[in-house]
This record gives C-alpha cells, sequence and structure tokens, in this order.
C-alpha cells in the first residue's frame, strides 16, 4: 500500500476539499483523512500511480505538494538534516562573504555547487580562499544579524524528538554556524566544516577531511549503526547537490525546496511547505505537534 499526502504552505492554506477528491477518486483511494484543515490531508491507494508527475505538475499549479511514499513504517527514528538553506533560511558562507565584500562573487560560485555544476571541495576551498583576512569575530555578528531560522523547524525536532527520535544536523557549511543552529533547535549532534583562524583572523583554508556530499553518506552509516537502527528508519532533508547521496540513501529523502537539478533526482519534494510537512509526510496530525 502507498499513502498520497497532499499540503500547503501554512501561511496560505489553500488546499481545497475538492482537489483532495478529485486525486483520490482518480486514483481509486481510500477514505480522506485530514493531517491539518486546509493545509494537509492523505489517503491509501493500492500500487504507485503511473501518471504521478502529471498530477504533481498540476497540483504544483495550484501551490500544493503532492507526495507518494509506502504506507509501512512511515515514522522514522531519526532526522539528518542539511543546514544551510534548510534549517536556515540562509547560506552561511555567502553571509560571510557578504561582510568581506565579496558577496557576489561567492554567492556565484555557491549556486553553481549546490546545483551540482562544480565539484563541492573545489568549491569550498575556493570560497574560503576569498575570506581570508576577514576577523573572525564576523562570525559572531552573522550568526546574531544574518542568520534566521527555516519555518517549521523547531515544531519539526520538538516532535520528532518527543517521539523519541534522534536528531543530527550534518552540513557542508562550518561548525562555528552548526554548533550555534544544533543548540537553537535541539540537534543531538552536529557536523561540519572547519574555518582555520589565526591570530584573529581567517586563514583563508577550510580544515581537513572536508565534508561534502559523501560525509553525509557516511554520518548516516555510522549514526544509524551506532544507533542500531537502519537506513530505512531515517528521514534525510536537503536542498543541493552535496545532499543526495544522504537523500537517496535515507527510507525517506525530501528535497525542500530544493535545486531544480537536485529536486529532479528525489521522489520527495516539498516546495510550499515548511518543514512541518515532514511531520505530514510521516503522519503526524497537526494536534500532535510540539512546540
Amino acid at each position: 500500500m502507498f499513502t498520497v499526502v497532499l499540503l500547503t504552505s501554512p501561511t496560505a492554506l489553500s488546499l481545497e476539499p475538492s482537489l483532495v477528491e478529485s486525486v483520490r477518486n482518480a486514483w481509486g483511494g481510500g477514505d480522506a483523512a485530514w493531517l491539518a484543515p486546509d493545509e494537509a490531508a492523505e489517503f491509501e491507494i493500492p500500487e504507485m500511480p503511473s501518471n504521478l508527475w502529471q498530477v504533481w505538475e498540476s497540483c504544483q499549479a495550484m501551490r500544493v505538494d503532492l507526495l507518494v511514499l509506502p504506507t509501512a513504517h512511515r515514522r522514522k527514528k531519526m532526522l539528518l538534516a542539511d543546514m544551510d538553506s534548510t534549517m536556515i533560511q540562509q547560506e552561511c558562507i555567502d553571509e560571510l562573504a557578504e561582510e568581506a565584500g565579496v558577496g557576489a562573487r561567492v554567492k556565484d560560485i555557491t549556486e553553481r555547487a549546490m546545483n551540482g555544476e562544480l565539484d563541492f571541495d573545489g568549491a569550498l576551498r575556493a570560497r574560503v580562499g576569498l575570506l581570508k583576512g576577514l576577523d573572525s569575530s564576523v562570525i559572531d555578528k552573522v550568526l546574531a544579524e544574518r542568520i534566521t531560522y527555516m519555518p517549521g523547524g523547531r515544531t519539526l525536532l520538538a516532535t520528532m524528538k518527543a517521539n523519541g527520535a534522534y536528531a543530527a544536523l550534518v552540513s557542508g557549511g562550518f561548525t562555528a554556524f552548526t554548533a550555534h543552529v544544533a543548540t537553537e533547535l535541539g540537534f543531538d549532534e552536529n557536523r561540519a566544516n572547519g574555518l582555520l583562524i589565526k591570530d584573529g583572523v581567517l586563514t583563508g583554508e577550510v580544515g581537513l577531511p572536508i565534508l561534502g556530499r559523501q560525509a553525509k553518506v557516511d554520518a548516516l552509516e555510522e549514526i544509524t549503526g551506532r544507533l542500531g537502527i537502519g537506513d530505512c528508519d531515517v528521514i534525510a532533508v536537503g536542498d543541493g547537490a552535496n545532499d543526495l547521496g544522504m537523500l537517496t540513501r535515507a527510507g525517506m529523502g525530501v528535497a525542500l525546496h530544493a535545486k531544480p537539478s537536485v529536486a529532479a533526482q528525489c521522489s520527495l519534494r516539498i516546495n510550499h511547505g515548511d518543514l512541518t510537512a515532514l511531520l505530514f509526510v510521516q503522519g503526524y496530525a497537526k494536534d500532535e505537534f510540539q512546540t
């Protein structure tokens, strides 16, 4: 059996019962259950529909996300999350670059790297090199003034942890940011790259080894092994090319507001919902959300 989930943005409640019924009837689904009024609904179907992506495109035009996933084992025991443009709304290296006066150059490299056009390791080295000489105190300034959290993140973490899940933040960004974000949101651990600092300024070099695409897969393997759970017990979320390894490896990989080239390789895509969509996908109703 498969479960169909339709959801929309919690700030623009626009999920019409007529749309839910139309899709349910077309795919021979069971009775619809509303996880949140006007925001999220689900129903079961016996098999994966052959016209999934045509219907998905029609729903996208109505600002509705449509996901189809196996009904069994929906609630996951572990969250594995990217940070930049996933748990926070910015790319931390781009914000540092703005302070260093090289914002446009770094942003262009970041965009190309996240689209998979550039080798991640080389792109990271090039961007960090442009930050050479930046006072390390700018990191705290960026955290305080430039970083904002993706809506729904606190609720996602609180709800999954209240139900016994483990949460790990794995980023191609920097530990100075992941440590802060992990503490603020309630992650159990965080992994990222180190910015090398000498005499209070950035050296323009990144600590080795670089945490890139494979390192995120390695984190999934190491943490699940330590917890005694399987890949099938993990929900992973990210938006960039360096997230694809963990997104395709996890039992449930969700591309959240992802780059088109990344979303195209993922079967679960959230373009309109916020991070609480990951709870709806797991079958949580809104009255089960923790804050």
